[in-house]
């Protein structure tokens, strides 16, 4: 049996979650690394996430 679908299919899938539902700008994942103290040990600790970024909320998360 043959594939279902195949490598192209699934990137020429359209995906309205790549856009903001606000602005109508395309939304991208950036990695947010935040620092802050550790109440037990006192020592620094970096905390990651990936955050969805378009034009509305840029400005919030970059400062």
């Amino acid at each position: 049996m043959g594939k279902s679908k195949s490598f192209a299919d699934k990137m020429n899938k359209k995906d309205s979650s790549t856009h903001c539902s606000e602005c109508g700008e395309s939304i991208t994942a950036v990695k947010l690394i935040s620092s802050e103290r550790s109440k037990k040990i006192n020592a620094w600790r970096f905390n990651q996430r990936f955050v969805r970024v378009c034009k509305c909320n840029e400005n919030e998360i970059i400062s």
